[in-house]
């Protein structure tokens, strides 16, 4: 569920959690009007009054940390991007030591970034890393870099190099499909839409004697609410969100291969 929220468009996001709090809000209003005894209204501005500091701090706290949490976790997400993209660099300019051969693995390592970026970035196949496309591109990868690696005229430290930098590739990108995986504990985004969500609903019970134009100060903790918890959402899942982490790092490092940039600096 929390996935398939996260996935939806930043527009959907934000028009469906605006409606939803807005909803919230005047059914709150209504419904204290209709479910409670006249005899004890005088009562409901006098419980709900009481109630909103210790709401608003409740939630404002939740959502201050959950979007800290989001960001920074988005953050590392480009951060792992990044590395994956110097481990590929780096294995392409081993590739151009003396007496490597570096068509195949360029061709090889070529083949695998495109899968990645084309069939591997986003949605289920990004958290899964089992598309059979990027697995054969990757499987060549590997076979072009130790065929190269155990050909006795090369020597150890090159065919050392091509091996070391072929295990960060591979490792970068089994960072890259874990932190794809994650998703928020339920009971996490539970609690937030909750505490935002009693906070709509004891500011509608503070208005509900009110006319319909004074009602509408309520709109303002609604839609920050409302607004907040869109924002979780959309930065919840870098991998399927509306907030997809670029990759533009390995888009640069395809340009190099393409160009000959690598065959260029040996």
């Amino acid at each position: 569920m929390v996935n398939w929220l996260a996935s939806l468009p930043t527009v959907v996001l934000v028009v469906g959690w605006l409606f939803l709090a807005l909803l919230v809000a005047a059914v709150a209003r209504v419904g204290v009007r209709a479910l409670v005894p006249v005899g004890e209204q005088d009562r409901v501005h006098q419980i709900a009054m009481p109630l909103m500091p210790t709401l608003g701090a409740a939630f404002a706290i939740f959502a201050a940390l959950s979007l800290a949490s989001e960001a920074g976790y988005l953050r590392a997400a480009e951060g792992l991007v990044s590395d994956e993209a110097a481990a590929a660099s780096r294995l392409a300019w081993s590739a151009t030591s003396p007496r490597v051969q570096p068509e195949p693995i360029h061709s090889a390592l070529l083949d695998y970034l495109q899968a990645t970026r084309a069939r591997e970035w986003k949605g289920a196949a990004a958290a899964s890393g089992d598309d059979p496309a990027t697995a054969r591109a990757i499987a060549r990868l590997e076979r072009s870099v130790r065929a190269e690696a155990a050909r006795p005229e090369l020597g150890t430290p090159a065919g050392t190099e091509l091996l070391v930098s072929l295990d960060s590739v591979t490792s970068s990108r089994r960072a890259r499909i874990a932190a794809a995986s994650r998703e928020a504990p339920a009971l996490y985004v539970v609690t937030l839409m909750a505490a935002g969500l009693a906070l709509i609903v004891n500011a509608g019970a503070l208005i509900f004697r009110s006319s319909l134009r004074t009602s509408l100060l309520v709109l303002g903790v609604a839609s920050v609410v409302g607004l907040s918890l869109a924002l979780f959402f959309a930065l919840t899942a870098p991998w399927s969100g509306p907030f997809t982490v670029s990759g533009h790092p390995l888009d640069v490092v395809i340009g190099d291969l393409k160009s000959g940039f690598f065959e260029g600096g040996s």
